[in-house]
Parts: structure tokens; C-alpha cells; sequence
């Protein structure tokens, strides 16, 4: 019965894994339709290989800071419990490594490659699983300490502040450092439209994201036995109201409607698994309307040059997923308690302040050492991989 359990919850924690994958192809297609043409081939690089790196870096040096796990040991000490140890790394990674493809549609169209490789490296490596071992693993002792002092530990089922808040927070410094895409500010203070390149492609991403978040949510159980339909409810309601809202205050844009459930289903992973269905609603409608118009107010009051709108999106609704666990996981509203608002909010602000100065420390130094921006030539042409051109024939070399 051991090992069938073992098995059970190995296939059930992989099948997980390999959804929030699939998201990753979401993050591509969303980041595809929206940048220009020029950009496509670029933004579908570097999700990729941003994967790629964040494996690198979240196997030998990441999951050992976060859960004090190592794996040095031989095949068959590796392969104990139907490898189940093996494969929460998998699922574990596809969080972390949502990090880099939250920031990389923010920082769209204008950075160089290689130094948001090393960017990768550093938040995948260091900062994110500083905070998730806080959150997650009990590391340095905080949680204990708000459940003494407040009844209940911060509580953050899927990862509205561990991966969303973070990723978006740790966005915002990149952003500001970059500057805006030429051009996109004029000088008496107007907006340069950058209309999305392909709306197909930005709602393809979006579904794939929609739909792989479940695994996401439902499978952040780990163990069958943990499993709860409440958690998939939820997540329904929440990207619905996400969705409804976003396209009523954003007059029908498509942008705005792909992104609201997006919104929705950012701020429900937090308190997914004690929200009554009806606290979900809200919570995904009222994350909804915080995207549309925090996404109008940086872009076109502040000038700010989020591209995806990454910080709304991810870092602001994200934060308020965290809030919200505290106030709609309360049994006053229908919730299953155990939560305390006091937790929820030392615990988000906690994980901004790291994601924040981790972002600030990174893109600063690599900043100041090797520069993180293309000069206006290279925006001009598209070349974010600063690879110029590939030779398609002998005969003929093709710009990307």
C-alpha cells in the first residue's frame, strides 16, 4: 500500500509539474502577441532558455537554500519513494522559474540577453528561495513567529506572494532601471502606441496560462490525499470574475480581456484552498479592476514602460492575494479560518521588501558592470539576443 501510495502521489505531483511547463508556453505566446513583430523570435528565445538557466541554478544552488535539499546522492538513494523527492524538485522548479518569464515581459524589447541570463541565474538562485523557504519551509524561523504572536502562520497555498508578488516586484527595479522603449514617450509628454503585434497569439498565451493554472493551484496539494475540489472551484470563480471586470473597465480591449483572468487567478493562489467560492469572485474581480487601472495609470501617468504590465498583473495582484487570503479565508466570510490578516500582511510586505532590493542589487550591479540595455541601434532592429542575423543560405542571410 506504501509503495502504491508513493507511486499515486509521485504521478499525481508529476502531472502537476508538467502543466505549469505547459505555462511556460503560455508566458511565451503572451509575451509574442503582445511585443512588436521584430521582437517575436526574441521573446520565444528567451522564455526558453530563461527555463533553461533557471533549472541550472534552482538544482545545485536554489532548492538547497529553500528546503536544505541536495542531490548528490546515488541513483537508487534518489530513486527511494517512486523518485517522489526527485520530481517535487520538477514541480518546485516550474515555480521558481515562473520568476524570469514574469520579468521578461516587463523589461520586453530592450534588454540584453546575456545580462538577463545572469539576472536569471542570481533571483532563481538566491533571492526567490530565500523567500519561499520563509513562506514554505519554516526557514529562519518567521513563521513560527507569526503564528505565536498572531494565531496563524502566513498562509500562502500557490504562491500569490512566493512566485507572483515576488516575480512582479522584482520586475519593477529592472523596468526603472531600463528606461522606456525609444520612442514610446514623446517629448511634450504623449504616449507612442505600441499596439500588441498579434492578438491570436496573446490570447493563445493566455489560455495556456488559464489552463495550466489549475495544475498550478489544485496540484500545489502535492499528495492525493491532500487533494481538494475547493481549490479548483476557486480558481474558477476567481478567473471568471477577473475576466468580467477587466473587459467592463476596459471598454472590450483585448488586452485588458486577457489579462483579467489572468489577474484573477494571480490573486486567488494565495487563499485558494479556504475562500468560500462567492470570496473568490470577489477576489478575482477586484484584482481584475486593480490591472486595468493600475496598467493604464503606470503606463500613461507615471510613463512607466512595463510592457506586459508585469507589476500590476503579477506584483499588485499578487500582493492583494495575499491580503485577500486573510480577509476572505476568515469563517465570518464563509471561509475555513485559520488565517490572520496581521500574518498575511507582514508576510507580503515581507516578500515585496526581498523581491524589491533583490531587484534593485541585480539589475543594478549588472547595470553598472556590463550594461543591461540595447543601444538604440540594436532596439531599433530587434536584436534583444544580440544575435544580429542568422545565414539562411549561403547565398543569403536573413535580419531578424
Amino acid at each position: 500500500m506504501d509503495a502504491f501510495r508513493s507511486g499515486a502521489d509521485t504521478l499525481f505531483i508529476l502531472l502537476g509539474a508538467i502543466m505549469i511547463l505547459a505555462m511556460h508556453a503560455g508566458f511565451a505566446f503572451l509575451e509574442l502577441g503582445t511585443v512588436r513583430k521584430k521582437n517575436q523570435v526574441n521573446a520565444l528565445v528567451k522564455i526558453l532558455v530563461d527555463f533553461a538557466v533557471s533549472t541550472i541554478a534552482y538544482f545545485f544552488i536554489g532548492y538547497g537554500i529553500a528546503y536544505g535539499v541536495h542531490f548528490f546522492d546515488s541513483a537508487e538513494v534518489l530513486a527511494q519513494k517512486s523518485g517522489f523527492e526527485l520530481v517535487k524538485f520538477f514541480f518546485l522548479l516550474t515555480f521558481a522559474a515562473a520568476i524570469p518569464a514574469i520579468i521578461s515581459g516587463g523589461i520586453a524589447e530592450r534588454a540584453r540577453f546575456h545580462p538577463q541570463l545572469a539576472a536569471t541565474a542570481l533571483l532563481v538562485g538566491l533571492v526567490y528561495p530565500l523567500f519561499e523557504g520563509i513562506a514554505w519551509n519554516q526557514r529562519f524561523g518567521i513563521q513560527a513567529w507569526l503564528e505565536a504572536s498572531y494565531g496563524a502562520a502566513f498562509h500562502d497555498f500557490a504562491g500569490s506572494i512566493v512566485v507572483h508578488a515576488v516575480g512582479g516586484w522584482a520586475a519593477l527595479p529592472a523596468i526603472l532601471l531600463l528606461g522606456p522603449r525609444f520612442g514610446r514617450y514623446t517629448k511634450d509628454g504623449n504616449v507612442a502606441a505600441h499596439p500588441p503585434s498579434s492578438i491570436p497569439f496573446l490570447a493563445l498565451g493566455a489560455w495556456i496560462l488559464a489552463v495550466g493554472w489549475f495544475g498550478f493551484n489544485v496540484m500545489s496539494a502535492q499528495t492525493l490525499d491532500k487533494v481538494n475540489g475547493l481549490v479548483a472551484m476557486n480558481s474558477l470563480m476567481a478567473m471568471v470574475g477577473g475576466t468580467l471586470v477587466a473587459v467592463l473597465l476596459g471598454k472590450n480591449d483585448p488586452g485588458f480581456a486577457y489579462n483579467g483572468p489572468l489577474a484573477g487567478l494571480v490573486a486567488v493562489c494565495a487563499g485558494s484552498d479556504l475562500m468560500h467560492p462567492l470570496g473568490a469572485l470577489a477576489t478575482g474581480a477586484i484584482a481584475g479592476a486593480v490591472f486595468v487601472w493600475m496598467f493604464t495609470l503606470t503606463q500613461n501617468r507615471w510613463k512607466i514602460d512595463d510592457v506586459l504590465g508585469v507589476w500590476p498583473l503579477h506584483g499588485l495582484c499578487g500582493a492583494w492575494g495575499g491580503i485577500a487570503a486573510g480577509i476572505f479565508g476568515q469563517q465570518a466570510l464563509g471561509g475555513l479560518g485559520g488565517v490572520s490578516i496581521v500574518s498575511q500582511l507582514i508576510g507580503t510586505v515581507l516578500g515585496i521588501v526581498i523581491a524589491v532590493l533583490g531587484g534593485w542589487v541585480i539589475y543594478g550591479v549588472l547595470k553598472m558592470m556590463v550594461g543591461i540595455r540595447l543601444d538604440r541601434e540594436e532596439e531599433y532592429q530587434g536584436a534583444d539576443l544580440s544575435i544580429h542575423k542568422i545565414t539562411a543560405t549561403p547565398e543569403r542571410e536573413v535580419s531578424w
